[in-house]
């Protein structure tokens, strides 16, 4: 039989290992839904339960043809050759922001098919897509 102060630093430590094993666990959850740096089109129409008062990010291309501009916002679609979102941004765009190039749109979404952005990433050059458009695109075009 173990000794009585054997037993309670037994206890103890059970205690400490409990308590980080339920700290880091609960951490990693809470974190679970804020990882993704953007969802695709494809990912919001598939996604069951969505916050339209949430503020997200969604990446994509810019489908040729449909940028256009008027007096007060810039309308154009975003898509992953899956699925689309329509798009109205009110501000000013990267100088590099074109058709068929990578874009990611920050704002918050009013149904599946309608997002109203606050702000676009898309200052890199004509070349460059985020490597997270790339490989949502890459992962898309396979299904």
């Amino acid at each position: 039989m173990l000794g009585k102060k054997v037993r309670s630093r037994a206890i103890f430590i059970f205690l400490v290992l409990t308590s980080l094993i339920l700290t880091a666990y609960i951490l990693f959850k809470s974190l679970e839904e804020n990882v993704v740096y953007f969802l695709s089109p494809t990912e919001i129409y598939e996604k069951q339960e969505i916050h339209f008062d949430k503020k997200i990010r969604i990446g994509g291309m810019v489908k040729k043809n449909t940028i256009k501009h008027s007096a007060e916002s810039i309308n154009f679609i975003i898509t992953d050759f899956k699925n689309e979102i329509y798009v109205i941004y009110s501000g000013s765009i990267p100088n590099l922001f074109a058709e068929e190039k990578g874009v990611v749109a920050e704002g918050f979404l009013k149904d599946k098919n309608y997002f109203l952005a606050d702000k676009i990433l898309a200052k890199h050059d004509e070349n460059y897509m985020p490597p997270e458009v790339n490989e949502a695109l890459m992962k898309e075009s396979k299904q």
